[in-house]
């Protein structure tokens, strides 16, 4: 690995603002090699995205599948984190959820603990609540 790379990286090649910086993004991830993308990264990205961004879920899920396509770019399981992004984009879940739900299907858990009811909309996986006294 040459380098973890951080979210203002990818905020600026992903939106071009500022030009300069964007300029440079763009180049150091074009031209080094082996930057290591971490889950909590892309986390990141997704909510910079939506909130200060105001992209749509089509466009931030397409955003951080380009990321993962880069051939500089490794992560740990890109596997997990198209599933993550897929349930993001076609189940209308928050990404935090949808990472939940890729990493209970990768391990075969098939549950998650969660007040989240949203996570109901996924087939795949069963969400489970803390029992009531």
């Amino acid at each position: 690995m040459s380098a973890f790379v951080d979210t203002n990286i990818l905020i600026r090649h992903l939106t071009g603002d500022p030009a300069e910086m964007a300029a440079r993004a763009a180049a150091y991830l074009a031209a080094d090699s082996d930057l290591l993308l971490t889950d909590l990264v892309v986390a990141e990205t997704v909510y910079v995205l939506e909130s200060f961004c105001e992209a749509t879920r089509h466009q931030t899920a397409e955003a951080i599948r380009s990321l993962l396509a880069f051939d500089s770019v490794v992560c740990v399981d890109p596997a997990l984190l198209l599933r993550a992004v897929e349930v993001y984009e076609t189940d209308s879940l928050d990404f935090a959820e949808a990472y939940l739900v890729a990493c209970a299907e990768s391990t075969g858990v098939n549950r998650v603990a969660s007040f989240d009811t949203t996570i109901d909309r996924v087939g795949t996986v069963e969400r489970v609540e803390p029992p009531r006294p």
